[in-house]
């Protein structure tokens, strides 16, 4: 009887251990690749530059507002110039045709994705209740919102939206809203529920959509951008009365690693990919960094910097920054901007465009910046955002006017970036 008990005892043991590996593999990995703006107008550096300043309720300075609006202007006199000599707009496929393909070989979703009026935003398409959207995975954000049928037409024309009477999975959560402002008020608000949501093949059931019943203008006139896909962390969620709990929270447990990775690229196809790291993306070993989480981002020390490979210099003691996907700028301490734009020759501090300019020609040197007490490389090239006029073009590095830094997408495009939330850490290494 004995031997009978341990011969159960040891197919037991058998029959866990090949069951093991069948929850391994269960933990996925799957990538999300960008996706081309068909309908590219040009950047507008003091746009951009005031979109930030919103986001983070800082103060902007004067003349940012008028200088984005006369640069909306130039921007639209150029396209109609290039329209009346017949050329054509060449942007690929429209974003909203991207859909998730799944591969059996490796458990690999593979989608399609890349960079808004000329890389002022990167979007992914993000099935919602078997509905495509093409959303802005903002990491200085913890709310998944989207455009829908509760708006008017007059804010939704031009924009791919979610219809939840088309889902089939849908549930209202009765009681529940949300409001997303920016320091002028701008920004989205609305009612909330849940669905089943899936990027790349990454599927979380029971997923908090925020549905917008109102919207400012801002968000309304970015017709290709159909929603945000937050992924700071959720103590930052503002579905009230009770928070509600980000995509990469809830999926992450499912992962292969608990962790995701943005691979943004300047005018190049890039993704964001959950669950692994592809060390074909980057060079050398990865630097990982601890981050802070007391205020729901992805923050870090950052009081260093230097010029070229040159000598580090110190900007403020203890100065923070925070890794943003969602913001297409890099916002830096007003000594690194000013000590930069210092060995750019003809470069300005010009008020009436509302932050640094030089000349479009002008040789822009490579900056090193302290991430967590390591050195990252922003390239030159990179930094060189945005045409103002035939010579003059905006910086993709300025001041920031408050104490926080943001490293946005020109920090993105010269790093691959990682951020584990398994052990709350940033990993960062130079683009391959």
């Amino acid at each position: 009887m004995q031997s009978f008990a341990k011969l159960l005892f040891i197919f037991g043991l058998l029959a866990l251990a090949s069951a093991s590996p069948t929850k391994i593999q269960k933990r996925g990995v799957y990538k999300v690749e960008r996706v081309r703006n068909p309908n590219f107008t040009g950047r507008n550096g003091p746009r951009a530059l005031l979109k930030t300043l919103r986001k983070y309720r800082m103060p902007i300075p004067a003349g940012v507002a008028n200088a984005a609006q006369q640069q909306n202007e130039m921007i639209t006199k150029r396209q109609n110039r290039r329209k009346g000599k017949g050329h054509k707009n060449k942007g690929g496929a429209a974003a909203s045709n991207g859909q998730a393909t799944a591969s059996a070989a490796n458990g690999t979703g593979l989608v399609t994705n890349t960079p808004e009026a000329n890389d002022v935003e990167y979007l992914s398409p993000v099935n919602i209740g078997g509905q495509t959207l093409n959303l802005d995975f903002d990491s200085g954000s913890s709310d998944l919102w989207v455009f829908n049928t509760q708006l008017s037409n007059a804010a939704t024309q031009g924009h791919t939206v979610f219809d939840p009477t088309q889902s089939k999975t849908f549930q209202l959560m009765q009681g529940a809203s949300f409001q997303i402002s920016y320091g002028d008020g701008s920004g989205a608000a609305g009612n909330v529920g849940t669905d089943t949501v899936d990027i790349g093949g990454a599927t979380v059931t029971g997923q908090a959509v925020e549905l917008a019943t109102a919207v400012s203008k801002s968000f309304v006139e970015d017709t290709n951008n159909n929603g945000l896909l937050g992924l700071a962390f959720s103590q930052l969620n503002t579905v009230q009365p009770a928070p509600q709990k980000t995509f990469f929270d809830n999926v992450k447990s499912s992962l292969a690693e608990p962790l995701f990775t943005a691979d943004l690229r300047a005018q190049a196809a890039g993704a964001y990919e959950f669950g692994a790291i592809d060390t074909s993306k980057f060079t050398g070993a990865m630097t990982w960094v601890p981050v802070n989480t007391t205020d729901g981002f992805w923050q870090f020390t950052s009081e260093q910097f230097a010029i070229d490979g040159g000598q580090a210099q110190t900007s403020t003691a203890g100065a923070q920054a925070i890794a943003d996907t969602g913001t297409t700028l890099l916002l830096a301490d007003p000594a690194v901007a000013q000590a930069y734009y210092a060995q750019v020759d003809g470069a300005v501090n010009d008020q009436q465009q509302g932050g640094f300019t030089f000349p479009c020609n002008a040789q822009l040197p490579d900056l090193q910046l302290d991430v967590g007490g390591n050195m990252a490389t922003v390239k030159g090239t990179d930094i060189n955002f945005a045409q103002v006029d035939d010579q003059t073009c905006f910086g993709g590095l300025q001041a920031t006017p408050a104490g926080l830094q943001v490293y946005g997408d020109i920090f993105f495009k010269s790093n691959f970036v990682a951020f584990n939330g398994g052990n709350n850490s940033l990993g960062f290494a130079q683009h391959v």
